[in-house]
């Protein structure tokens, strides 16, 4: 009985359900806990859904979260915008610790999987006297010589440098959720937590840690220790069963194959300043164009010929179709277009998309 503790976007949660289907194809019974706006994301695809506020989600939405998500380019901003809005965001960290606890508790779980944003999922794990184990996407948390933590600038002045952003993001992460994790663990009867110890178990032994992606796009680090694992992707496999709406599949027939430009789930704090320089663009390259709104709420408005706003859709089924794609550097979308075989252009919005 697996629980899967997965906070964040669209994005973010996605390789979980594929990896839950994974594991529920080899036997297992699988719960995913997460926001509570993916629950029927969750349950179309078989699997068990445990209740998490949209705190996230709406927080993003927010105009203070647009600032945060504006910020996180830089290292020394993120980190001064993290100062200003921590009187927000603890309430939230307290809201989402208690969630997560009730919907961890109520799984009965024989072993528990987390995304980095989950917090407390290794102390829940403890309390319930469960192993655990980190799962992600992107190789940011497990130190290495080899490159720095994703979202630190790689300034190739030595492994020591390279080594110190694990720490640096360590202590970060530790220093904006580690008062909340130790008041739950307070609360329920277990020791402090050193502040060190981020991806550790409270006893100083490494927490075991999936990484969801290719060797053929990141190398393993020789200096990982063995229980860093590198899995491949979690694919998740819908593109089968999805057929392009009848208008899309008629602009997708009725001439060249179209460049498309999307953002995903990040924010955009001027999105017709944002639609009007992707369509100036799109006129001067004289091509056909998808425009996905997401989160960014691009298009909303009249469209030149050749241009069509895009919804929800699959990308595993859409990338093979188009001449190029334009995006944010997400690591599912990223995945999805060098998996079609086509050009792509990241435009990094924060973080890892860099």
């Amino acid at each position: 009985n697996i629980a899967i503790l997965a906070v964040g976007t669209r994005g973010d949660v996605q390789p979980y359900v594929a990896l839950g289907k994974g594991l529920l194809a080899a036997g297992h019974s699988v719960t995913i806990c997460t926001c509570a706006n993916f629950e029927s994301f969750i349950t179309d695809h078989g699997l068990r859904y445990a209740y998490m506020n949209d705190d996230l989600i709406e927080f993003m939405h927010s105009d203070d979260g647009k600032i945060a998500m504006e910020n996180t380019g830089n290292l020394w901003e993120t980190i001064r915008t993290g100062v200003k809005l921590l009187p927000k965001l603890g309430p939230m960290q307290r809201r989402q610790i208690n969630d997560t606890w009730e919907s961890t508790q109520a799984a009965k779980p024989d072993l528990v999987l987390f995304h980095p944003k989950a917090i407390g999922a290794a102390d829940f794990a403890e309390r319930l006297g469960v192993p655990c184990m980190f799962a992600f996407y992107v190789p940011m948390y497990v130190s290495t010589g080899s490159f720095p933590a994703m979202g630190i600038p790689n300034l190739r002045i030595g492994r020591w440098y390279n080594r110190l952003t694990y720490r640096l993001i360590a202590k970060a992460t530790w220093w904006g959720t580690g008062k909340y994790v130790n008041e739950w663990r307070k609360a329920n009867d277990l020791p402090r937590r050193r502040g060190d110890r981020y991806l550790r178990h409270a006893n100083g032994e490494p927490i075991p840690a999936l990484h969801a992606y290719s060797e053929s796009i990141i190398p393993r680090p020789s200096d990982w220790p063995e229980t860093a694992t590198v899995t491949g992707y979690w694919f998740l496999n819908r593109s089968e069963h999805w057929r392009p709406p009848a208008e899309l599949e008629d602009f997708l027939a009725g001439g060249e194959p179209p460049v498309y430009f999307g953002f995903g789930s990040m924010p955009d704090p001027d999105p017709q300043r944002t639609t009007r320089i992707l369509l100036d663009s799109i006129e001067r390259l004289g091509c056909r164009a998808l425009l996905s709104a997401g989160w960014a709420r691009l298009g909303g408005g009249p469209l030149p010929e050749g241009v069509m706003e895009l919804g929800s859709v699959s990308h595993p089924a859409l990338f093979p179709r188009v001449a190029a794609v334009v995006h944010h550097g997400g690591a599912g979308t990223t995945t999805s277009a060098a998996r079609a075989g086509v050009p792509q252009l990241v435009v990094p919005h924060l973080l890892d998309q860099h």
